[in-house]
């Protein structure tokens, strides 16, 4: 069977199947793995650019944090965040990675038949099975937005499966400093046209290097999403507005067109009768990275039990 998309969804839900004895290849557009819990270096450091921490809270997720911090890939960050204008708010253990998010998801692959870089511009049916792309296969999982996923079937594929969720956009601002003028762990901004969150890079990762990441709000995003460097002056304008740091010393902004679910499903994922399955943290009440395991986890178990091995 084919799994499209290797982000932490497609790659949990692609190593519970080949632990099951399915044999399973997962396919991906990017260059390196990760999806949206992707990491670029910047300054020969790390920066996470899309999901900013994780979290545990089911049982199975919690063995598998306390394992990757036990193996140095996790630590912990922090359970309170600065509210802009408003009281700290405390919340669950934030997690944090030396290596950058993808580490996890590159941790979590190990052992799995990847091919990185390649696109898939179809998947229809053919016979009792499926071709995704011009690859025959027995049955398929799209680990991915639903914009994305429902853009690969045709109209007569759709019908079997839920409405698909809308996804909210995000820009991403990496702004680096000659040193540290601020003191927070992450800072939400509320009520804010530009900026809806930041986060410090340097706590998070544990190296407290000055580098900040700024996220936009999704209606900000929505306007500037084929003009992001014409965006990235009112992104660092806000940043030092809300916070009063100086301007960065240098900056890159990277651009997220399907962020964030905006709604909340109470099934973890999708299954039709012809083995074909949906899953990713767009199929939880919130989404997280937490959902994202939960999901591919469940959709896995639920095809290795349906298939004949």
């Amino acid at each position: 069977m084919v799994v499209v998309g290797a982000g932490l969804a497609g790659v949990i839900c692609a190593q519970t199947l080949r632990r099951a004895g399915v044999p399973v290849a997962v396919l991906d557009r990017g260059r390196r793995i990760g999806g949206r819990m992707a990491t670029r270096r910047v300054d020969r450091r790390p920066v996470d650019l899309g999901a900013s921490y994780l979290t545990a809270a089911d049982p199975g997720v919690v063995a598998v944090v306390e394992d990757w911090r036990r193996r140095g890939l996790a630590r912990p960050w922090t359970d309170t965040f600065a509210v802009a204008g408003s009281p700290a708010t405390t919340g669950p253990l934030r997690w944090g990675t030396p290596f950058g998010l993808r580490s996890l998801v590159e941790d979590l692959a190990e052992g799995l038949e990847v091919t990185s870089g390649i696109t898939v511009d179809s998947v229809r049916r053919h016979g009792d099975g499926w071709l995704v792309g011009d690859r025959p296969a027995r049955a398929v999982v799209l680990a991915m937005p639903d914009p994305q996923a429902h853009r690969l079937l045709d109209e007569s594929t759709r019908v079997d499966l839920p409405t698909a969720a809308e996804f909210e956009p995000v820009l991403a601002l990496v702004a680096t400093w000659p040193d540290r003028t601020w003191d927070f762990d992450g800072l939400f901004v509320n009520d804010h046209p530009v900026l809806a969150w930041v986060a410090d890079d340097g706590r998070r990762r544990g190296d407290d290097a000055p580098v900040l990441v700024a996220h936009s709000t999704p209606g900000f995003a929505a306007g500037h999403l084929d003009a992001r460097a014409a965006a990235k002056p009112a992104v660092i304008g806000a940043v030092r507005v809300v916070w009063g740091v100086r301007a960065p010393t240098a900056t890159l902004i990277h651009r997220w067109t399907f962020a964030r679910p905006s709604g909340a499903r109470p099934q973890p994922y999708a299954l039709t009768d012809h083995q074909l399955g949906l899953c990713g943290d767009g199929w939880a009440e919130k989404p997280r990275v937490e959902a994202a395991f939960l999901s591919g986890q469940s959709l896995g178990q639920a095809l290795a039990d349906r298939l004949d091995l």
